[in-house]
């Protein structure tokens, strides 16, 4: 059998388990074989294209099992706040000055990904300084952890928001000397969002396909949207069918449907929709509705994870958020048990994780066990090690976030101190003890580059520098696995993908150095120069497969 495409002269990561090869043939969108040159050589006739590694590395594609693709789409036209490029409050408010000059009077202004840990101020911005720079747009800046936001008066009062408007179920509004500040965080962020214009069904269309090519040209042939519903509601469920069927949907994608009461799963489910991939489809389609989420506290950056213990004295106190009570997460979490979902339950602190491990493990029933569900706790940064026997025992799967330390690792010493911090996100520990951690970026709260991730999990290194807990580092080729194996894992397609056997799918990314034997501080200037998805160009930076 002749081959469609021959990758040679450099290393192939077949997979931690098998290592690495010489050459890699492909056939018909899977892998025809995989071993030494002139094993694969064998396979090669008159129509085979080849690609010369010379010297890069070739892995199995990289899966984004935590992401929220349309949200990172749609901001990519959003006023941009994140920390490497604004770091003071004067910055915030002249980008934010700049786009009402371009919107038209009266329409919002959206901004995304400041922290205020990193701002000069050490503080979030305030409703009056946002209203002198925008005074005649409603304005709502999101933090970068996605559960704290600030409004201007203007978006306040079209919301008809006021001193006296009672913190919602799970949420809270800031006030100082009785005044709002416009700060809101977790579940009060619905009172503005849900006042906002919905995109359009072709901007939602546009903004898949833009989040799409840039994973592309990142190694990224699989993705998530982790809560499917929360800007545009049942409508995000027809944009990404619409973005299948004009062939813009770039990655195979496990989506996850906002489960919160105020989400679309009810609705979703009471239209038909149920989990897997669509009656109808081939083994290649590239949606599967496979999962349900909840949130369960908010971010230690924000404040808002919530802990047995409390955030240190010297910013505040308090044991954070949860979004809420016990009863109403067993509730929701039996209910979509029983219909069949995987859990994907959002979980940061340490008593947030206990909760939803609770509710979890309330929710099984003899006709409905917990064993072979896969059930996730996401993000899962600060659990103890009762809590991860637990997961283990009942195959509950962390789905955590390295590159949180390289963003946010100095902000949590200061929040929670070294004990805490030092030990969280424990990586090393996870694959140590077969948890199958799922290395992830939860974008656009963190940078979607990969190679940030991979350097954190070889490194545990903050953007400033500090080292927390290093014996929680991995080897470049674990780190790679929980890339991609452990995120396939999570979404029932190890048969499928996340190695580089012969029989898998043809998902591959080729880097432009082989990161298995370069310096970390050299995996920050790695680029992905070819990813392949079912042997499918989905990027080729300089065009090796050029027609």
């Amino acid at each position: 059998m002749d081959a469609d495409l021959i990758l040679h002269g450099g290393r192939v990561f077949r997979g931690l388990e098998n290592g690495c090869a010489e050459a890699l043939a492909v056939k018909d969108g899977r892998v025809l074989a995989v071993g030494t040159e002139a094993e694969v050589e064998a396979h090669a006739g008159p129509a085979t294209r080849r690609v010369d590694l010379g010297g890069r590395l070739a892995t199995p594609a990289l899966n984004e099992a935590h992401m929220h693709l349309l949200s990172y789409g749609l901001g990519l036209s959003q006023v941009n706040l994140r920390a490497e490029q604004v770091r003071t409050l004067d910055e915030v408010l002249t980008r934010v000055a700049a786009a009402a000059e371009t919107t038209p009077k009266g329409e919002w202004i959206l901004g995304r990904g400041y922290d205020h840990g990193a701002l000069d101020i050490g503080r979030h911005p305030t409703a009056a300084e946002l209203d002198r720079a925008a005074p005649d747009h409603p304005v709502f800046l999101t933090r970068t952890c996605g559960h704290v936001g600030v409004a201007n008066s203007a978006a306040m009062r079209l919301a008809g928001i006021g001193h006296n408007t009672p913190d919602p179920e799970g949420g809270a509004i800031e006030r100082k000397d009785g005044q709002l500040t416009g700060l809101f965080q977790e579940r009060a962020m619905r009172l503005l969002r849900d006042i906002m214009p919905p995109p359009s069904e072709a901007a939602m269309v546009a903004a898949i396909d833009a989040a799409g090519r840039n994973l592309a040209a990142l190694g990224f042939a699989s993705a998530s949207d982790m809560n499917v519903g929360m800007t545009a509601g049942l409508a995000e469920i027809a944009a990404y069918r619409r973005a299948e069927s004009e062939g813009v949907l770039h990655q195979r994608m496990w989506q996850v449907l906002a489960g919160n009461p105020e989400g679309i799963a009810k609705d979703a489910w009471e239209q038909g929709l149920r989990p897997g991939i669509a009656a109808g489809a081939t083994a290649d389609a590239l949606l599967a509705w496979g999962a349900v989420k909840v949130f369960g506290d908010g971010s230690a950056g924000g404040l808002t994870a919530a802990f047995f213990e409390p955030y240190l004295e010297a910013v505040g106190g308090g044991t954070g958020i949860f979004c809420f009570p016990d009863e109403t997460m067993q509730r929701l979490l039996a209910e979509y048990h029983a219909q069949g979902w995987q859990l994907d339950i959002h979980a940061i602190g340490d008593a947030a994780i206990e909760q939803v491990l609770v509710a979890m493990e309330q929710a099984e029933r003899d006709d409905a066990p917990l064993a072979g569900r896969r059930h996730r706790v996401e993000h899962c940064g600060f659990v103890t090690p009762a809590q991860r026997r637990r997961m283990l025992r009942h195959g509950i799967l962390p789905v955590p976030q390295p590159v949180f330390l390289y963003e946010f690792g100095d902000l949590y010493l200061r929040n929670l101190g070294p004990a805490r911090s030092e030990h969280s996100y424990p990586m090393r520990t996870w694959l140590r003890e077969g948890h199958h951690p799922a290395a992830s970026s939860d974008s656009p709260v963190c940078t979607v580059d990969p190679f940030i991730n991979l350097f954190t999990m070889v490194t545990r290194q903050t953007n400033q520098g500090t080292v927390m807990g290093a014996e929680e580092a991995l080897t470049p080729a674990e780190a790679l696995h929980c890339y991609t194996w452990c995120g396939a894992f999570t979404q029932f397609a190890e048969a499928e993908r996340g190695t580089l056997e012969p029989g898998m799918q043809a998902d591959i990314a080729v880097f432009s150095r082989d990161l298995l034997a370069c310096a970390p501080e050299e995996i920050l200037g790695t680029e992905a120069d070819l990813t392949l998805r079912g042997g499918t160009v989905i990027f080729d930076r300089h065009g090796a497969l050029a027609a």
